[in-house]
């Protein structure tokens, strides 16, 4: 075993090849089972990429931003997301620990640049969280209707959104559910999570099979409504639903082959989720002219616009079951983020306790639950998306960073999978991940600014004391 001796302050790394000697236990058993299998690893990235992209995002961003070329929003999206999703296979393969960017960027780049990315995830996957939870209820809203009930203003929508709203409550209730599921155990939530995501997919599939039958071509024209900027502007709004990839690789811990498995999982859910989301867009657009678009239950207005109000009632309990899926896969990724963070010392070890027969973080499920729901239940769905974006890009552009880096600092490490076109690939994945940064709104670099002093200030005041590296690193 290697010896132990000082560190080197906020550029520590956690040395690969010794990575498991530099976890502390925080107490209470923080051990995470070993019981997802490769296909249900790539149903949660399946369900962490289809749902809000398609059931909400889709219509929002068709509606105001991009028209029909809503469909290059998503390629753009999609091909950013694919060279990040080459670097994150390298990385699962070689690192299967939990924390994902959090994990690999700690492990190259240094203890600040690895916290600097978790504290920014916990923020970005809890509002992903909450924002879905918002487009779920649009749905249920447009259900309620249908069956001809009425339920009071107060509850269907956060303060501002509409006449007499007070709270999204429905919102505020699926996010409690979901941490309810998380924590009876992760090999029960993945089977609940595996039966939802091939039931999304028939729904999707239902989808694109009846829609294409409906298609007006004139509904395409102009294709570029609100020229070209409007779809790259719309790529960075559409973009956190292209990688759920990324919250899925949070759980390699609880892989049964962590290093074969993953790097397989994150692109098998890519590739087939992209493929549901170009024939989906089409059909949107193709059915309904964009300005009749529904910005909160697209899919099913546009439906009813045709004559099959029954099949859009299917289609909102659909979204409903389905996007539920996206909420499962972000809220297990920030839990599991928050779990490594703490497990390294560098957020209390309290957080790191897990429950001694189920094995999850049941604290931080609770903690993020809640906060999730606050968020939900009081924050419009366009003030709670434009928290989320900028933090996801800015992992991209780290794990992008840090697999050249180390593709060159350690060539010979065992790697299960290896980026293809070195460093071309991720080159592109940082280029991309920068240019759809500066189509955000200015609103958006404030939170995130905010977000950031206070994580600096943390990590100055108490993690840089605590870390699990603070005083000892393996040497040779």
């Amino acid at each position: 075993m290697a010896k132990l001796r000082a560190g080197e302050g906020i550029l520590r790394r956690k040395p690969i090849e010794h990575i498991e000697e530099t976890e502390v236990g925080g107490g209470g058993g923080a051990r995470l089972e070993r019981s997802l299998g490769m296909w249900q690893l790539t149903a949660i990235g399946v369900g962490g990429i289809i749902g809000a992209g398609i059931f909400t995002l889709a219509g929002t961003v068709a509606n105001g931003t991009a028209g029909p070329a809503v469909l290059v929003s998503f390629l753009i999206a999609g091909l950013a997301s694919a060279c990040a999703a080459l670097s994150y296979a390298e990385f699962a393969g070689l690192i299967p620990k939990a924390g994902s960017a959090y994990t690999y960027g700690y492990a190259v780049l240094g203890e600040f640049a690895g916290w600097f990315i978790g504290w920014d995830l916990l923020l970005e996957y809890t509002a992903i969280v909450a924002v879905v939870a918002i487009g779920i209820s649009g749905y249920f809203g447009f259900l309620v209707e249908e069956m001809g009930a009425k339920l009071p203003a107060w509850m269907l929508g956060a303060p501002g959104t509409g006449p007499g709203h007070r709270v999204d409550l429905f919102a505020v209730v699926l996010c409690l559910l979901i941490a309810w599921l998380l924590n009876l155990g992760i090999r029960s939530a993945a089977r609940f999570e595996t039966f939802v995501v091939a039931l999304k997919v028939l729904v999707v599939l239902l989808v694109i099979g009846v829609g294409v039958l409906h298609i007006d071509t004139g509904n395409y024209h102009p294709f570029f409504p609100f020229g070209i900027s409007g779809a790259f502007t719309g790529a960075a709004t559409v973009f956190f639903a292209v990688f759920g990839y990324d919250a899925m690789s949070t759980a390699a811990e609880e892989s049964k082959d962590a290093q074969r498995h993953m790097p397989k999982a994150i692109i098998y859910s890519l590739a087939i989720s992209m493929v549901l989301y170009v024939a989906a867009c089409l059909v949107l657009t193709g059915m309904q002219n964009y300005r009749h678009i529904d910005p909160e239950s697209g899919f099913s207005t546009a439906f009813k616009s045709v004559g099959l109000s029954g099949l859009a009632d299917v289609i909102a309990v659909g979204a409903i079951i389905g996007i539920l899926t996206v909420m499962f896969t972000f809220m297990l990724g920030v839990t599991r983020v928050w779990f490594s963070m703490s497990r390294d010392g560098l957020l209390p070890s309290w957080f790191a306790r897990t429950h001694p027969t189920r094995h999850v973080p049941t604290r931080v499920t609770w903690i993020v639950g809640a906060t999730s729901a606050v968020i939900a239940g009081f924050i419009p769905i366009a003030e709670a998306a434009e928290l989320t974006n900028i933090g996801i890009l800015l992992a991209f552009v780290v794990v992008c960073t840090a697999v050249i880096v180390l593709r060159y600092r350690q060539p010979d490490l065992p790697r299960t999978f290896r980026t293809p076109w070195m460093p071309f690939v991720p080159a592109l994945g940082v280029v991309f991940s920068v240019w759809l940064i500066t189509f955000l709104q200015w609103q958006t670099w404030v939170r995130f600014a905010v977000w950031f002093v206070i994580g600096s200030v943390i990590y100055a005041g108490y993690s840089y004391r605590h870390s699990a590296l603070a005083e000892r690193r393996p040497v040779e």
